[in-house]
């Protein structure tokens, strides 16, 4: 028999009628009118939804609708609002067709879902090909143009300066760019030896790089402008990195002991160039003074011979004594002439002394 039944409805033990247990005692439901209780969860309820009413315009079924449409609105606009940066560039998309004109930094409008946009940075970008610890191991081999092997790690630095070509006109750009780069520094580097590549003429292989690159991306419309080409390393294969050292070393020694002997010929050519100035400007001094002495004695001699032509017999006379004086200077002998008639004073003490000639005479020998 169910409990329902039994004791007007109580419980088997008597109790549980008007929604009492068993025991003749409702379940504790406390209510927010209690004191010392939580809040009742149903009255707050019923409280938000009093005040919704009276909020929302034709109460609280008619609220939800406009709720709806606002949220709805309020995602389309964000929706049509877009940002580009001062680094960027958007190309706006009516139906999957760019339009013509390019969006600037700032805020731009759109209409969606009808339009999109697509951002582009136009600010320099690098693009690293080759090297050692590329993935890729042979990406950076290269044959150079005396049969070496070389692995060239450089790099591509460039802009997009049109974005709508960039994005349309080729399916991958970064990727073309870069089979492009590799293959115009393949091309570049087997025209050459491999020691120019190295130190003596990376200047030029990278300005020819660039041109290559530039022309090639320009027929492919890829709206990519390239600014430099940078080789970053130059290095041998591993396999014979070690020989190709020792080769490097070689080469410096000879290098180093070409500009010792460069140094050295300069030096003597110098001495050389000297001495030969020296002795030309002595012999140049030389001739000089022999050339004058001459033109002096010359001169000497035209005077002599002017004043014999006045009077031969006075001008005999003096230069025979003057003679006779040079002759006779130097000598001990006395000449006394009987015709004087004087008794002649000899200082014998002066006659005897070494004059200063040929004092000088005997000091120099």
């Amino acid at each position: 028999m169910p409990w329902s039944n039994q004791n007007g409805g109580g419980g088997p033990w008597g109790g549980g009628g008007n929604n009492q247990g068993p025991w003749g005692q409702g379940p504790n439901r406390p209510r927010g009118g209690g004191k010392g209780g939580p809040p009742d969860l149903e009255d707050i309820i019923r409280r938000g939804q009093d005040q919704l009413r009276n909020i929302v315009p034709g109460g609280f079924n008619g609220g939800v609708a406009v709720i709806v449409v606002a949220l709805v609105a309020i995602f389309w606009l964000i929706q049509c609002v877009y940002t580009v940066q001062p680094d960027e560039r958007g190309v706006e998309l009516r139906f999957g067709k760019p339009r013509e004109e390019i969006s600037m930094p700032g805020l731009h409008f759109r209409i969606w879902p009808m339009d999109a946009v697509e951002i582009v940075k136009v600010t320099e970008q690098q693009q690293n090909i080759g090297g050692r610890n590329n993935t890729n191991s042979t990406v950076g081999l290269m044959l150079s143009g005396d049969q070496n092997i070389v692995n060239v790690q450089f790099s591509v630095l460039y802009t997009i300066n049109d974005p709508k070509s960039y994005l349309f006109r080729l399916e991958n750009p970064a990727e073309t760019l870069q089979q492009v780069s590799e293959s115009a520094m393949r091309e570049i580097v087997g025209r050459r030896p491999a020691q120019d590549a190295f130190r003596d003429n990376r200047g030029p292989i990278e300005t020819e790089v660039r041109n290559i690159i530039q022309d090639t991306m320009d027929r492919y419309g890829a709206g990519i402008a390239i600014n430099r080409v940078t080789i970053e390393d130059v290095a041998p294969p591993r396999d014979v990195a070690d020989a190709f050292e020792e080769v490097q070393r070689a080469d410096q020694d000879k290098q180093r002991l070409v500009e010792e002997a460069n140094q050295y010929a300069n030096q003597k050519l110098g001495q050389a160039r000297g001495d030969a100035a020296r002795i030309r400007e002595a012999a140049a001094a030389y001739k000089n003074r022999i050339v004058k002495e001459a033109e002096g004695e010359a001169q000497r001699f035209v005077s002599i011979y002017d004043e014999y032509s006045k009077a031969p017999d006075v001008t005999r006379e003096r230069l025979f004594l003057e003679t006779m004086e040079q002759v006779l200077k130097g000598s001990k002998k006395v000449i006394i002439d009987e015709k004087a008639g004087a008794v002649p004073y000899l200082p014998l003490n002066e006659i005897n002394r070494p004059t200063q000639q040929q004092q000088q005479q005997q000091q120099g020998g």
